[in-house]
């Protein structure tokens, strides 16, 4: 099966990448109504393309295997739409509204985390999500695309956020140092649910 990266991602797989989100971080875990997860989903995936400035996509001869999406200082955003701005803007008033605190506080704990890492850092970008379809038995997708962005990006310094929902150890071994840690109680409502929150960085040569 042959594997290319991409500099875009084919419209029909949007749909996948959500999935890959939802999946691989685990948002089931947050939400007990599919409808909601759902629409959360749409609504992290649309914010985090809206922040992009470089997205790799890999295919395995036709099929969606991965992506990686970044956003790096002095670069243009590949992305752009009116709607699906607006749908970020209004999923985040409704998701204050109705889950008061706790929507905040994970935001809250990575933006300390952030404040702290920049006393002594200044990173010149962030990758914002990172995923491999679980449905290819190939092993390596997310180190190609890592190592696609790496070869783009040499001399920066780059930064992300993950929690221990996620396979947060994928970074401990492709050279990112864990520059911030913080637990963190997620009160959902109808359970509280414990999470530790981490924030990575490499400086890439």
């Amino acid at each position: 099966m042959e594997l290319r990266i991409t500099e875009n991602i084919r419209k029909k797989d949007h749909k996948k990448a959500i999935q890959f989100a939802i999946d691989g971080m685990h948002f089931h875990w947050y939400f007990n109504n599919n409808f909601f997860l759902n629409l959360y989903g749409k609504y992290f995936w649309y914010s985090e393309m809206l922040k992009a400035t470089q997205i790799l996509a890999v295919y395995a001869d036709e099929e969606f295997a991965g992506v990686l999406l970044a956003g790096v200082k002095g670069e243009k955003r590949k992305y752009h739409s009116f709607w699906k701005s607006l749908y970020v803007k209004a999923f985040e008033a409704m998701q204050h509204l109705l889950a008061k605190d706790s929507a905040g506080e994970y935001e809250r704990v990575n933006n300390e985390m952030f404040e702290d890492y920049c006393k002594k850092n200044n990173p010149d970008g962030e990758i914002v999500f990172l995923a491999a379809n679980p449905d290819i038995k190939i092993k390596g997708i997310g180190t190609m695309l890592l190592e696609e962005f790496e070869r783009r990006e040499k001399g920066k310094k780059v930064y992300l956020y993950t929690d221990d929902a996620c396979t947060y150890q994928f970074y401990d071994h492709r050279g990112f140092e864990r520059a911030g840690e913080k637990d963190i109680v997620m009160d959902l409502g109808y359970k509280k649910m414990n999470l530790k929150c981490f924030l990575y960085s490499k400086e890439i040569k």
